[in-house]
């Protein structure tokens, strides 16, 4: 089966702080082209704003993180007019990146996002579930 994954902003950023868990496992299988990864815009966006805000990065140190995702990753464009998550509106632009990405997966750590399991084919998991995915194919 071939994986094509979106990885929400608690990965990405979970991946960048620590290279001992899931998360950066799902994205070094990204970067070496096992998984093939789609992000937008607005998530990288919001990587960043975190980067900077949430985590005091340097502008320079954020462009590189930006950079190194959207190198391995095949970026869509979304209109942010899909509403799929009820319970939290921001969460939307991931699944709408998923859907125009024709992906098979959303990888999170958001409740909410997991609580909804699936959205149309597309099946929503932790990192940790991803890569156990990917380990029994």
């Amino acid at each position: 089966m071939r994986y094509v994954a979106v990885f929400d902003t608690n990965i990405l950023l979970s991946a960048l702080l620590s290279t001992n868990g899931n998360p950066f496992r799902c994205l070094a299988l990204a970067r070496i082209g096992q998984v093939e990864s789609v992000t937008c815009q607005e998530i990288l966006d919001e990587f960043a704003e975190k980067l900077l805000l949430k985590f005091r990065f340097s502008e320079d140190m954020v462009q590189t993180a930006v950079n190194e995702i959207r190198g391995f990753s095949h970026l869509a464009e979304i209109s942010g007019m899909l509403k799929a998550v009820p319970a939290d509106s921001d969460d939307d632009m991931v699944v709408e990146c998923a859907v125009v990405g024709n992906t098979t997966h959303i990888v999170t750590g958001d409740k909410h996002l997991l609580a909804l399991r699936s959205y149309q084919s597309i099946v929503i998991v932790n990192a940790s579930e991803f890569v156990s995915l990917l380990a029994s194919s």
